[in-house]
């Protein structure tokens, strides 16, 4: 009996240490859908070598002892590109789904996938969303499989507001946003956040313009400039950004720009010196964080001659890694169970993926464009020119509610 005691918790012990590295030399796939082509190609190129980097670093040591392979497929900004992209991924064996641009595409990623999780047990798979931020995605359209990494549009206008109510020289805002649910999010919380925090601030302005189709601003600036704003509040990104703030120097427009992306490909060169001091950015993090990111922002540059700006990245493969050995296991559905209200901590520090509705909780930086120092010495596209920290706002301050009902398998 002793002799059979001791075979059964040796068999136990031998069990328990298999299960905590079974995951071990495993390959995990990730398929990133984004665009490759079209004006936004530059956003999308830069953050597919964003991940790709990362993986190789990832994959170089980490906890669970795995690999992760990257697999990029052009989702050309489009939704129905998107499903097939989708389904292209799904038929290589991968089960881990990144995308971040356009809401449109990861709304359409998240039907396809409550449909195949649903139809096809032992097949699941997850959706890692690194940039798609209309806060819907994680109140009305809330998916178990769905789990967001940025700091959603109100999130980030919580903050923004935060820091213009603390500036009494905004006087008359002008709104200008891109033409699909992101951009009418941003319009929608900015008037509302400003009139709770500004009431006597003057909205003079709100305009919306065609996603990733106008080459020209030149007149949307002259009418900002007819409207007497002091303040443009915009959520632009990629070349919708850069080409609005060139036009707005190349105008001469002197006014203070509040925006989401001014770190996009582009928009750097574009502010250049006649920026310095006018745009500011909410965000995640910044050009100059410090220690292990700082390192890895370095690396990139030194090796692709260009800027590591989608940090959040950096969080969907820590968030992973620390899952896979919490549920001893890369199964999606493991992983998903674990991944949801786990605390852990990424680059910017603690972070939380709150259980009810799959939002990260971080805190966000406004950050000012100026002549980089020796404080903040990185320059974005060589320009000279940095985005500096000016504020910080704790999780708690820029957390917004949620509204999602979330329907967990087998409830």
């Amino acid at each position: 009996m002793r002799f059979t005691l001791k075979t059964t918790v040796a068999s136990t012990l031998l069990a328990l240490a298999a299960g905590a590295s079974a995951q071990s030399g495993e390959t995990v796939k990730l398929a990133w859908l984004d665009p490759l082509s079209g004006l936004m190609a530059a956003v999308g190129t830069n953050q597919l070598k964003t991940f790709q980097f990362l993986a190789e670093e990832f994959s170089k040591k980490n906890a669970a002892g795995v690999k992760f392979e990257i697999i990029g497929i052009d989702n050309k900004l489009s939704p129905q590109e998107t499903t097939s992209a989708l389904r292209s991924a799904m038929d290589q064996g991968v089960r881990y789904i990144v995308q971040g641009n356009g809401s449109g595409p990861a709304l359409a990623i998240m039907d396809a996938l409550e449909k195949n999780n649903a139809r096809n047990p032992g097949k699941e798979a997850l959706y890692l969303n690194y940039a798609a931020v209309d806060p819907d995605l994680t109140n009305s359209k809330c998916s178990y499989w769905h789990f967001r990494y940025d700091a959603d549009t109100s999130m980030k206008m919580e903050a923004l507001t935060s820091y213009i109510k603390e500036q009494p020289e905004v006087k008359k805002v002008y709104l200008i946003n891109q033409n699909y649910a992101h951009g009418q999010q941003v319009s929608k919380y900015a008037r509302q956040m400003l009139k709770d925090k500004r009431p006597d601030v003057q909205i003079v302005g709100d305009d919306f313009s065609p996603l990733a189709q106008v080459r020209d601003f030149s007149p949307y600036i002259a009418k900002i400039k007819q409207s007497g704003a002091d303040t443009v509040i915009t959520g632009n990104w990629g070349s919708d950004l850069a080409l609005l703030i060139k036009a707005a120097n190349d105008s001469g427009l002197n006014v203070k720009f509040y925006t989401y992306y001014a770190v996009t490909t582009g928009t750097p060169t574009a502010m250049g010196a006649a920026s310095d001091g006018k745009v500011y950015q909410v965000g995640y993090g910044h050009y100059n964080m410090g220690g292990e990111m700082q390192r890895l922002a370095d690396q990139f540059k030194a090796r692709f001659n260009d800027d590591m700006y989608s940090t959040n990245a950096y969080t969907v493969f820590q968030s992973l890694v620390d899952a896979f050995v919490k549920a001893k296991s890369t199964d999606p559905v493991k992983v998903a169970a674990v991944l949801e209200g786990m605390k852990f901590k990424s680059f910017n520090g603690e972070v939380d993926m709150r259980k009810s509705d799959h939002q990260l909780q971080q805190g966000l930086y406004i950050t000012r464009w100026e002549k980089a120092s020796a404080k903040y010495p990185y320059s974005p596209e060589n320009t000279g020119y940095t985005l500096a920290p000016v504020k910080y706002y704790d999780a708690y301050v820029a957390s917004t509610p949620t509204s999602c009902q979330m329907k967990r398998p087998g409830s």
